[in-house]
């Protein structure tokens, strides 16, 4: 499986949301996932990539030409696309991955979640509308350590309870790596 990791070029003050970042990307390696990520060796992006290659993973990054050639070669990955703007690399990395999981992080992230829901709530593949009853929801897993994430769930609520919202859209709040990848094992919990 193809599993994207969302999360900032930043390194955040609470460890643990590091601690689980690199938990998270050597569990992707042992379970024979390939990670798919911005293509960065900074902040959260390094620790999660460099924690799936250090178990002999495969990672995928995705970077745009607009940063420089320094950055865009730092991190040591088993493949790199390169793409012409960061929705590029959004629309890229949507197409390539199989489920969604979301560190905490910045506005950009933010991003990355709300555009994975719009394509589940509007069955959106490869720009496609399937309208067909054949659209299976990929999972948006947003690993909501320390709470993180509390407050965008709360407007989300808000959102679905004003009637502005028609579904979940695919999004699952869990509490640790263990519980992304119940969620992901065959015959897991219905997402």
């Amino acid at each position: 499986m193809n599993i994207a990791v969302f999360c900032g070029s930043s390194m955040p003050r609470n460890k643990e949301i590091v601690e689980a970042a690199a938990a998270l990307g050597r569990r992707i390696a042992q379970e024979g996932h390939t990670l798919v990520y911005g293509g960065s060796n900074l902040g959260l992006m390094g620790v999660v990539s460099g924690a799936a290659l250090e178990e002999g993973g495969r990672v995928v990054g995705v970077i745009p030409n607009l940063f420089s050639d320094d950055i865009i070669h730092s991190q040591p990955v088993t493949e790199l696309v390169r793409v012409r703007s960061m929705a590029e690399r959004k629309e890229r990395i949507m197409e390539m991955c199989d489920a969604f999981i979301a560190l905490p992080g910045g506005i950009g992230t933010i991003d990355e979640v709300s555009e994975v829901m719009v394509m589940n709530q509007l069955q959106i593949v490869d720009g496609q509308r399937i309208l067909d009853g054949t659209y299976k929801t990929k999972p948006m897993i947003l690993l909501n350590i320390d709470g993180y994430y509390n407050s965008f769930l709360d407007q989300l609520r808000l959102t679905k309870e004003e009637g502005l919202m028609r579904s979940d859209a695919g999004l699952v709040a869990v509490n640790s790596v263990e519980d992304i990848f119940e969620l992901l094992a065959p015959g897991g919990a219905e997402i």
